[in-house]
């Protein structure tokens, strides 16, 4: 038996109801997350604990012997987050699946294991509702979302994850469990070290529980599409629209992600724009109406080619369906890196053009996807992992659009995190003083670096 044989056994006797796998055989599909990194280490077990109790034991056990923990929610992160180390555990909350809805408080208390739609859904039961909707909120899970600050499509009003987090229990390394916030609409007492651990992306704590803000139920929604023969076009629609309201959604499409869905949903998509912007109002009485008007005005004055209105719900959610599955549709190119890099507004048609340049200098596929409203862009570049040549053209397409979006002033990512894929270029965007601010936290609270070693810092 060898020493992490016993160690795994001691483990086993302190935390008898949570599940201790390791046959290589399913430990290997906990690996790696859908970024699908390929330095991804081979863990000695997945640990599946379903309360806090069990997880304050396992880092106890693991701060007694420095033994590396990757804390995994359902998998679905696209930066590398969740990337097993060799001889390490991977923490996966998928059986933290409690959640309890009080609609005096307007709160939700959950388990991270919760995937996003079983929120929703729950909170829906009480005429209430959650909204943070990534493109992938029927498989993500919450505590995914708030490792990972993750936003949505309709974040451009309603704000992303942090904004609906009240409180948290986080384990610490050495196993304590602290209870940060609570349900408190205002709280200026201390330290606001709830959001500290808001997108840390397992570094430096595990979310065992999570108080989420609801609000009342989403209002009908109105939406408006339309299709444009130029990017330029688009883009000028999308900043004369945000510079005078705040739609519930406008998301962008250019011409590859829109064939990829016609390809596969048959909508009747225009397959000759370059660009498609879908938009919604869910302003209450008559002005739901003006606002409609408004921007479907603002496309038509921009060339659309093509402007479609409805007040149906269901005409509605199916371009928003479509706009959704762009990533899945895409991803049947060819292999993905995926991209999350955003701008301030007014740099948004600089950044969609410079992508554009940057796919024909490398000569790759580079669809492109937006959270418009908010400047916030999904290229996805298409690669096929066999050829050698295509793979590494690839590869400088995904860093140089990092390094175009810093230059303009954004982010190398809005709410996919920075994982390990694009951990080199942090330090360029933040600064090292940042960096050192950063890893002193980091220090501080995981003096072994046993939490998630090698993810952002």
């Amino acid at each position: 038996m060898t020493a992490m044989d016993q160690r795994l056994r001691e483990l086993r006797e302190q935390i008898p109801q949570a599940a201790i796998i390791t046959d290589p055989d399913v430990t290997e599909s906990y690996r790696r997350d859908r970024a699908r990194d390929p330095q991804a280490g081979r863990p000695a077990a997945v640990v599946r604990p379903t309360s806090t109790e069990d997880v304050q034991a396992v880092m106890r056990w693991a701060s007694k012997y420095e033994i590396p923990v990757v804390p995994r929610g359902a998998g679905s992160g696209l930066s590398g987050g969740a990337t097993a180390v060799d001889n390490g555990i991977v923490l996966s909350t998928e059986m933290m699946r409690h959640i309890e809805v009080d609609p005096i408080t307007r709160t939700a208390t959950v388990q991270p294991g919760l995937i996003n739609a079983e929120v929703k859904r729950a909170a829906a039961e009480h005429g209430l509702w959650y909204p943070p909707d990534p493109s992938s909120f029927e498989i993500c899970s919450i505590g995914g979302n708030v490792a990972t600050n993750a936003g949505g499509l309709c974040c451009v009003k309603y704000g992303v994850t942090t904004d609906y987090i009240l409180g948290l229990r986080v384990v610490l390394p050495d196993g304590t469990a602290v209870a940060l916030g609570g349900p408190r609409l205002k709280d200026s007492a201390g330290l606001s070290l709830t959001k500290l651990f808001v997108g840390s992306e397992g570094t430096l704590g595990i979310v065992t529980e999570i108080i989420l803000r609801l609000i009342p139920e989403q209002a009908p929604s109105s939406t408006v599409v339309g299709s444009f023969a130029t990017v330029q076009d688009a883009t000028k629609a999308i900043l004369d629209i945000t510079r005078v309201m705040r739609p519930a959604m406008l998301e962008f499409m250019d011409r590859a992600s829109i064939g990829a869905v016609e390809n596969s949903m048959k909508m009747g998509l225009d397959l000759t724009a370059h660009g498609m912007l879908i938009a919604q109002s869910d302003s209450p009485g008559a002005d739901r109406a003006r606002e409609t008007e408004f921007m479907a005005e603002v496309f038509r004055t921009n060339n659309a080619t093509d402007v479609f209105t409805t007040d149906d719900p269901e005409e509605g959610e199916a371009f928003t369906a479509a706009r959704r599955f762009a990533i899945p549709a895409v991803e049947r190119l060819g292999s993905l890196l995926l991209e999350d890099v955003g701008v301030p507004l007014p740099m948004l048609p600089a950044l969609i053009e410079g992508i554009e340049d940057i796919a024909a200098a490398r000569d790759v596929l580079v669809a492109v996807i937006a959270h418009a409203g908010d400047g916030n862009t999904h290229p996805l570049i298409v690669h096929n992992p066999n050829d050698e040549d295509e793979t590494a053209r690839a590869n400088l397409a995904f860093g140089e659009i990092m390094d175009l979006a810093i230059t303009l002033g954004g982010t190398i990512t809005g709410e996919h995190g920075v994982g390990r894929l694009k951990k080199p270029w942090l330090p360029k965007q933040v600064g090292e003083d940042v960096m050192e601010l950063s890893r002193r936290i980091k220090s501080a609270l995981d003096p072994h670096s046993i939490l998630n070693p090698g993810a952002v810092l």
